[in-house]
């Protein structure tokens, strides 16, 4: 079953301790933190403080995804923070193979994230040692943008290039995961969705009925595929 992460970037940030205690007992999987300096992404979000704080609420997994630049220079930080997976963008950093293995070595889940226009090949070298690659189906910096089409078949030939090597990573996918986009994405290998205004964060529906919702929807379209396969 895809597990559901809520995108806390698109929460109610004046309510933000209320929002993760709902989506803890609605059942959520994990909590996606993105983390962004304004340089390497042009929007600044949560930091380490904020992280640390809303440790105290749930134990569910902490996700964060670091929109940096030189995200090595910044691990520490939200290691200490209370991170329990840290996902870092190729196109970030000149040394990717170390700094997830730093990651590694902390005893942390290592992701490695990869824009639009970035090739599966530049990831080829480092699947030995990451347990999960964040798919961005949108530019990253702002919700409520479009899903790119053709993210679908770079998660059909991501899929297939980890099958092919006999590798175990999951394959989260963030940006515009809603309805519309979920049963593609699924179908093409995705298992990981990070869930933000197109799904989860509705002003017309609860947390809890809004997760309960698109629990009963993937739930309908995982039992869909495995009957046509």
């Amino acid at each position: 079953m895809a597990l559901i992460g809520p995108s806390l970037m698109c929460a109610d940030m004046g309510n933000l301790q209320d929002s993760v205690l709902k989506l803890d007992q609605a059942g959520v999987d994990f909590f996606h933190i993105d983390v962004m300096d304004g340089k390497f992404v042009p929007n600044f979000t949560l930091g380490p403080d904020l992280i640390k704080r809303l440790r105290e609420f749930t134990e569910k997994p902490f996700d964060v995804h670091l929109m940096v630049d030189k995200p090595e220079d910044f691990l520490n930080l939200f290691i200490e923070s209370g991170a329990d997976m840290i996902s870092v963008h190729a196109e970030a950093t000149n040394h990717l193979q170390r700094t997830l293995q730093t990651i590694k070595d902390k005893g942390l889940k290592a992701g490695v994230a990869i824009n639009p226009a970035t090739s599966i090949h530049d990831i080829e070298y480092v699947l030995d040692i990451v347990d999960y690659i964040t798919v961005m189906t949108v530019n990253p910096g702002f919700a409520g943008q479009k899903f790119v089409p053709l993210m679908n078949k770079k998660l059909k030939d991501l899929t297939n290039l980890i099958n092919e090597n006999g590798y175990k990573i999951d394959i989260q996918v963030d940006g515009n995961i809603g309805y519309e986009t979920i049963p593609n994405v699924l179908k093409n290998g995705a298992n990981m969705l990070v869930c933000g205004t197109s799904s989860l964060f509705k002003p017309d529906l609860s947390l809890a009925l809004a997760v309960a919702k698109l629990r009963n929807f993937i739930e309908d379209v995982e039992v869909n595929k495995s009957i046509k396969m």
